[in-house]
């Protein structure tokens, strides 16, 4: 890898990374749903400028089912129980959450594939779940607004099921949607995930009052977290092989706990300790693949992966 690449993936990390707290803070003054929307009407609003300003092209008709499979998963579940979660749950512990995206990828690949997986995969696995574990359990009292421990674990699973929507979706775009245009993919997820919300903010809570922090925030998240990401994420693709852009995945948590930390959340000395097994356990379910040869086709993730968020 050149600079330029090593550069461009920390940046990328760094953005989705910032997913986490950009989402806490946009809910400070949106219903989830709200959030949902307002984040993909942004992210959506680059990708249709990017696309008709070079000309790229949108799936066929014929692929509209698991597009809009893709679209639930991928974007309109996990923008909602994420902003839900994230309500009691501290943005940095969100994103150690969604660490567990690859691995939940990984275990429904090898389901639907009826394949074993190596023992080394098996240790990647379990040792990744052990390192969420410990962060999770260690960082109960650190809840948002006074919340029991029973709102603070149902915060937990809203975004486990999202992170769990994210690797369902991987799953369904690494077998139903290759060889796409991955711009014109990107924008008719997002695209097919607004219709899909529309009529959940409309009809559900409205926003009562609103901070101008949020509204910078939703912004941000939408051009930043859901447009310009794809974008970062795809170049890279362009020049280099999926392998070594899987590197994202081991720094989203890290980002994740640096932008909770600037935002001043409680994290405890457990959560680095939690973080460091998390990526050994990626790590070690890397090195179990690489007899697997590597290719260049996107794997579907916000973030990393997805969005990740």
């Amino acid at each position: 890898m050149t600079r330029r690449d090593i550069a461009e993936l920390l940046f990328l990390s760094a953005v989705w990374g910032a997913s986490f707290i950009l989402i806490e803070i946009t809910g400070h003054s949106f219903p989830p749903a709200w959030v949902a929307l307002l984040r993909l009407t942004f992210g959506g609003a680059l990708l249709w400028a990017v696309l008709l300003l070079r000309r790229r092209t949108l799936p066929p008709r014929r692929m509209i089912v698991p597009l809009l499979l893709v679209a639930l998963f991928n974007n309109a579940i996990p923008f909602c129980l994420f902003a839900l979660g994230e309500r009691t749950v501290p943005s940095g512990i969100a994103a150690v959450l969604n660490a567990t995206t690859p691995i939940c990828a990984l275990l429904l690949s090898f389901a639907v594939q009826s394949m074993r997986p190596a023992r080394a995969t098996i240790a990647g696995v379990l040792l990744g779940f052990a390192g969420v574990v410990i962060v999770v359990l260690s960082h109960e009292g650190a809840a948002h607004n006074t919340a029991s421990s029973v709102q603070f674990y149902l915060g937990v699973l809203f975004i486990a099921i999202g992170s769990l929507g994210y690797a369902i979706a991987t799953v369904i775009a690494k077998s139903r949607l290759q060889g796409l245009d991955p711009i014109g993919l990107a924008t008719t997820q997002l695209s097919l995930a607004w219709l899909m919300i529309l009529p959940v903010a409309l009809f559900g809570p409205h926003p009562t009052e609103i901070h101008p922090s949020s509204i910078v925030s939703a912004i941000a998240l939408g051009f930043a977290g859901s447009g310009i990401a794809y974008l970062l994420y795809y170049d890279l693709l362009s020049r280099i092989s999926s392998t070594h852009v899987v590197a994202v995945t081991y720094l989203l948590p890290v980002w994740g706990l640096f932008w909770g930390y600037v935002a001043h959340e409680p994290i405890l000395w457990t959560a680095y300790l939690g973080v460091l097994i998390v990526i050994a356990g990626l790590a070690l379910m890397n090195l179990s693949l690489r007899t697997v040869p590597a290719t260049k086709t996107p794997p579907m993730e916000d973030c990393v992966t997805c969005d990740a968020s």
